[in-house]
């Protein structure tokens, strides 16, 4: 019996039927779960199982071009001195891509090949210096005496050596000279004789390198910025090229030098071979790795050689090598190496098998990029992956192998999955659906029967004030009871106070109900915003009289013309007073301005009072609601004057707008259109 009583209720059924509806939802979610689990095991152990398959001729491929590369360097470091040349660029040509170079180490220092993709050498070659002393009379007219012009004679009587690295240090000095004589465009001769010298030593660097950088100070010192742009490129090529045998400090100072330039438009030299000088500066940088590694007595590496995975610059850089009596002979290759050489060779067995694959270091950097679809991260649908560590197939890299189509291997089960997840979802979103409507429906209505209460209470207390009032006073007048003619006059006086208020409320709740409706008409003329202001400020401050309350008021003495409503404006004006009065117990001082900006008139009403909170700015607007301030300070009010100062606003195709913190006041704001 009291179920049935307890089901009569609307309220009780809808939860009735939502409780059902979850109970139902949430079995079928369960099994679908569960179905979703044994098809995802079994799947993943099928695609496992063609990965782990996959892994092991990947591998097995790894390891033999491994075992080549070996196996030809350890050729490559016995062969005679005369062949190693030849012998070299026929495994470079027919081997490697262009991200790999092969690199011989011996006493002598470091020879590359093809020598164009070493940036620089970990040791300075051994060069040939001119005599001692060869040059100390010219320099000591140079820089002792200051006597530029027999420097000058001295150098160019040198410049005509049979030895080329005198001549060539001679002309380095007398186109220093003859900048200091203030002669660039001599100095640009001799630097240009200097440039033809190109890989003769001149103070340790190769002739043309400071030769042709030398002329670009000069160009520059001229002002002749185009020429030494023009300059500044082929030279940077040639930097970039590998051209001259040079240390990773004189690399970079003139790298620096040359990339000072800029072009003709203005953009540095350096901006559109960024991207491909970062794979040559990290295969330098492993050149110089195994110079050092084989070099240094406390060196763990293995004598007769080894392979290892070394970053340079954030760039993986793979390092193979051999070493024999004669010398060491290493492998160095960067990403696009390992990628084109060695996973490219493996790109059929890739496709056959449907697999990616992805090389890590020890530490799980990823050495090859995401261009074949593998991750080192296990990716797709099943989540499996199969690795293969370095010390399980002694390779340098640990070898990450997953599906390259995950989806096509779960076909069937993402169809499946599809059709019950749907379905699961178009039945959850029809159950929040409803439960939202069923929630919301019950919130409105109970919060518009708060409100309406809350109205009607305010409205009954609204009239019962002012009738009250009146009352009392009529009774005494009736009575007789007050003789004194000058007290009678204050009565009469209240009493019209009292029905002008009276007025004013019920004609407010008329014209709010006309506006609720669309039915209330307005007036449209040209009406003087300022002239305006000042009258409402005027009629409401004699109301406020004994109240102890005063407006200030700060308007202008030119006419602000608007299309308007003259007494709608007014009445919207008159509540935003009558709010700041009432929200002002502490400062009785509300403050009028009217100003007028780029796109129309602007009516502004400050005050200091108790503020609004921020998440009670978006409501205050609608009708029947007050701010909390109204509820604890018990302030009179009916909730619809910032209503229908919104109505009115939006009539007048304007905007209403509230600035406002708590204990700091509001500010209310009424843009409207000038009349043109």
């Amino acid at each position: 019996m009291a179920l049935r009583v307890w089901v009569r209720s609307p309220r009780n059924l809808v939860i009735l039927f939502l409780g059902v509806t979850f109970v139902l939802v949430a079995a079928l979610g369960w099994l679908g779960s569960r179905l979703f689990q044994q098809d995802r095991a079994l799947e993943s152990q099928r695609v496992r199982e063609r990965l782990e398959h996959a892994a092991d001729l990947v591998a097995a491929g790894l390891q033999l071009r491994l075992a080549e590369t070996e196996e030809a360097l350890t050729r490559l470091s016995t062969v005679p001195a005369s062949e190693l040349p030849i012998a070299s660029a026929a495994y470079v040509d027919g081997q490697l891509s262009r991200d790999a170079l092969v690199v011989a180490l011996s006493d002598g220092g470091v020879r590359a090949y093809p020598p164009a993709r070493l940036l620089y050498h970990p040791v300075a070659p051994s060069t040939p210096e001119p005599a001692r002393g060869a040059f100390a009379r010219g320099e000591a007219l140079e820089f002792r005496e200051r006597d530029y012009a027999g420097a000058i004679g001295e150098y160019r009587r040198l410049a005509r050596s049979d030895e080329s690295a005198t001549r060539a240090g001679a002309l380095l000095r007398l186109g220093r000279t003859l900048r200091k004589a203030g002669r660039p465009d001599a100095a640009l001769g001799a630097y240009d004789e200097l440039a033809q010298l190109d890989s003769v030593p001149v103070d340790g660097l190769p002739a043309g390198l400071v030769a042709r950088c030398a002329r670009l100070e000069v160009l520059e010192e001229q002002g002749r910025v185009a020429a030494a742009t023009r300059e500044a490129g082929p030279l940077r090529d040639d930097l970039y090229g590998g051209r001259w045998p040079i240390t990773r400090a004189a690399f970079e100072f003139y790298a620096r030098e040359v990339e000072g330039f800029s072009r003709s438009d203005g953009e540095p030299v350096a901006a559109s071979g960024e991207s491909a000088v970062a794979p040559a500066r990290a295969l330098a940088g492993g050149v110089a790795w195994l110079w050092d590694a084989t070099q240094s007595e406390a060196s763990q590496l293995s004598a007769s050689g080894d392979r290892e995975i070394v970053w340079i610059e954030d760039r993986p850089v793979l390092v193979v090598w051999r070493s024999s009596a004669e010398r060491t002979v290493g492998l160095v290759g960067g990403r696009e190496h390992l990628e084109v050489d060695w996973l490219g060779e493996l790109e059929p067995i890739l496709v056959r098998e449907g697999v990616a694959v992805a090389l890590s270091d020890a530490e799980g950097h990823g050495v090859t990029t995401d261009t074949t679809g593998a991750t080192a991260v296990a990716s797709g649908a099943t989540g499996v992956r199969v690795v293969r560590a370095a010390a399980e197939t002694r390779l340098p890299w640990t070898l990450h192998v997953t599906s390259a189509d995950p989806g096509g291997d779960l076909a069937q089960l993402a169809e499946r999955r599809r059709l019950v997840t749907w379905g699961l979802v178009a039945l959850g979103l029809l159950v929040l659906l409803g439960l939202y409507a069923v929630v919301r429906g019950v919130s409105r209505e109970l919060e518009m029967a708060r409100l309406q209460s809350d109205f009607v209470a305010a409205v009954s207390h609204e009239f019962r004030t002012p009738l009250t009032s009146m009352r009392q006073l009529t009774e005494l007048l009736a009575s007789g009871r007050v003789v004194s003619e000058e007290r009678r006059g204050q009565y009469y006086d209240v009493i019209r106070r009292e029905s002008e208020r009276l007025h004013r409320l019920v004609e407010g709740l008329l014209d709010f109900g006309r506006m609720e409706a669309g039915a209330l008409e307005f007036h449209w003329q040209p009406v003087d915003a300022v002239a305006l202001t000042r009258n409402v400020v005027e009629e409401f401050q004699a109301e406020l009289e004994d109240g102890g309350h005063q407006v200030v008021l700060e308007v202008p003495q030119a006419a602000y013309h608007v299309r308007a409503d003259e007494d709608a404006l007014s009445r919207a004006l008159w509540n935003l007073l009558d709010n700041a009065v009432k929200y002002s117990p502490d400062c009785k001082t509300v403050w009028v301005d009217v100003e007028r900006g780029d796109h129309g008139v602007t009516m502004r009403v400050r005050d200091h009072g108790a503020g609004i909170a921020p998440e009670e700015r978006r409501t205050i607007f609608e009708k029947f609601v007050r701010g909390a301030a109204s509820h604890t300070s018990s302030r009179k009010g009916t909730g619809i004057g910032l209503a229908m100062v919104k109505h009115i606003v939006e009539a007048h195709h304007g905007e209403i707008e509230v600035e406002s913190e708590v204990g700091e006041g509001s500010t209310f704001t009424i843009r409207l259109l000038t009349e043109e």
